[in-house]
């Protein structure tokens, strides 16, 4: 059994793409190959192997496995013993954010959990949710975030404190590389290529963070930067666009408005700070 589900035009946070569950025949294989979204493997019965990155893992009854973008993988049943799965892929800008809490990377694609009937019966209500006129969309991505909280919830205790340490330091580059950088014509896929993160992964830890997007803070800084040369130099408004990373003074105007609600010559006029 598997379904395919069309692009979600709502759900871009987090969005099921296909799920499905297989009895398989011995030495049923897939791969190697890739994906360019998201897939976890939980087995329900049975043995097989997973092959990642030069490495193999005998895996049974009660483990699982993910499969990231990107990444070429292979997995096999067990000749005398082959398993069964259930499965789910999926996308969405939050989708590393939440691996990355349950402790699952391309490093550490393994997991275990003892519930097999929670996994059983999420594909189950996954297929059931077929006969829904309508809100099925918004079931199947709740289903989804059920067993994505699952797997964080049967991940080690001091994984979280861990991953939320990389995080902070991630946000923290982010911050500082703005405050050196701000005066130039730098972007977010800049930021992210130096820092070595997907741009649409960074600004979520960003946000979960700073609550703001990494666009929202550089345009606050530049501003904030920009209303304090306003009141303590007399460079031109164009002069101080410049040093604040606009080449428009025009541009540099309407944004400089629109947070602060003053043109750049009333606020100086006013004194502000």
């Amino acid at each position: 059994m598997i379904e395919y589900l069309p692009q979600s035009l709502h759900q871009s946070d987090l969005h099921l793409i296909q799920f499905g569950m297989e009895q398989c025949a011995p030495r049923h294989s897939f791969g190697p190959a890739m994906r360019d979204y998201y897939k976890i493997h939980y087995i329900l019965e049975g043995e097989g192997r997973f092959e990642i990155g030069g490495k193999t893992y005998r895996l049974a009854k009660g483990q699982g496995f993910l499969i990231s973008p990107g990444t070429i993988t292979h997995y096999i049943a067990d000749d005398d013993c082959p398993w069964k799965y259930c499965w789910i892929g999926f996308g969405g800008i939050k989708a590393a954010t939440l691996l990355m809490q349950a402790g699952l990377s391309v490093e550490q694609p393994i997991f275990s959990s003892g519930d097999g009937r929670f996994f059983l019966e999420s594909i189950e209500a996954m297929a059931g949710s077929r006969t829904m006129a309508n809100g099925r969309e918004i079931k199947l991505t709740g289903l989804l975030y059920l067993w994505l909280a699952m797997l964080v919830g049967s991940g080690p205790p001091e994984h979280r404190a861990l991953k939320e340490n990389m995080r902070d330091k991630y946000v923290a580059q982010v911050v500082h590389f703005i405050g050196l950088n701000y005066a130039s014509r730098i972007t977010v896929g800049a930021i992210a290529q130096m820092i070595g993160l997907q741009r649409s992964y960074l600004n979520s830890l960003f946000q979960d963070v700073m609550g703001c997007s990494i666009q929202q803070y550089l345009i606050a800084y530049r501003i904030r930067k920009a209303a304090e040369l306003l009141v303590t130099t007399k460079l031109s408004v164009g002069d101080i666009a410049r040093s604040v990373g606009y080449e428009d003074p025009l541009l540099f105007s309407k944004m400089f408005r629109k947070n602060m609600e003053l043109s750049p010559s009333d606020y100086r006029s006013n004194g502000k700070e």
